[in-house]
């Protein structure tokens, strides 16, 4: 019985009592420290450069905005000019380009006409100033009105007839009116290319046409009292400093009115040559 029982002991008992401890421990012990902690690093990592990307991404910037509104809205009305009207025009000539341009008289003196009474309105509404801001820009120098009166009394001193205003100008009048009681935003986008416009092109047509049928008579319409540029730079910093309370949304409403700014004055511009 002795020699019996000293073999079962050795080999059934003992040997697999070691193996069953040795390797499942093993094999626990290997899986945490080689394979999951690395990925708990790399996904800390990734959430790391994630936060930090989201955190550092450029906020979207308009064509000028970066030098003040007013660069934004000189952008948006340079898209709208023709190419032989500014370097920066997008638009092809309709007709003759300014330079051939055969004024007749008596449509040059209706443009005179028409234009008088959309900057006598500009005037009144920002004299009104149903909106606090439009009182910025009382008594800025480039009004333009008190000129066009000087300038139809000399035509009418030569023995011209002074027409009364055409559909034209009066169709812009009564917009500029309606607009100014309730949408500041647009109004002043009119404003604004309506007085601007007129010290650039403005002046270059007005030159021309002076040149074909005034025998170069310079007119009290293209003078102002004052350096120019620095009456343009007092205005710009104003309308800067208006459009600095505007939101995002309300500036580019501005800039969606420049075009009906450009429709509007444009069919007062080709009375000149009606």
């Amino acid at each position: 019985m002795a020699s019996i029982t000293t073999p079962i002991s050795q080999s059934q008992f003992k040997k697999p009592q070691l193996s069953i401890l040795k390797t499942p421990k093993s094999q626990f012990l290997s899986l945490p420290m080689s394979s999951f902690a690395p990925v708990k690093k790399a996904a800390a990592r990734m959430v790391v450069v994630s936060a930090t990307t989201a955190a550092e991404k450029p906020k979207k910037r308009y064509p000028g905005e970066a030098k003040g509104f007013v660069e934004e809205m000189r952008f948006v009305a340079m898209k709208l000019h023709t190419k032989d009207q500014a370097k920066e025009g997008e638009k092809e000539p309709k007709g003759q380009p300014i330079a051939k341009w055969n004024p007749s008289f008596e449509g040059y003196l209706q443009f005179l006409v028409d234009s008088k009474l959309v900057y006598d309105t500009l005037e009144r509404i920002v004299d009104k100033a149903a909106f606090p801001e439009y009182a910025e820009f009382r008594n800025t120098g480039l009004e333009r009105s008190e000129s066009l009166a000087k300038d139809l009394e000399w035509f009418k001193q030569q023995g011209h007839g002074i027409p009364e205003p055409s559909s034209p100008g009066i169709s812009y009048a009564e917009y500029l009116e309606e607009l100014s009681e309730k949408d500041p935003q647009s109004f002043i986008c009119h404003f604004y290319n309506t007085y601007f416009a007129h010290t650039a092109g403005g002046r270059m047509i007005g030159r021309k046409v002076a040149e074909k049928i005034l025998d170069g008579k310079e007119l009290e319409f293209y003078k102002w009292d004052g350096e120019l540029s620095q009456l343009l730079q007092n205005v710009r910093d104003k309308l800067d400093r208006v459009a600095q309370s505007w939101s995002r949304e309300e500036k580019d409403h501005c800039l969606e009115e420049t075009e009906k700014s450009f429709k509007f004055s444009g069919q007062i511009l080709r009375l000149i040559l009606s």
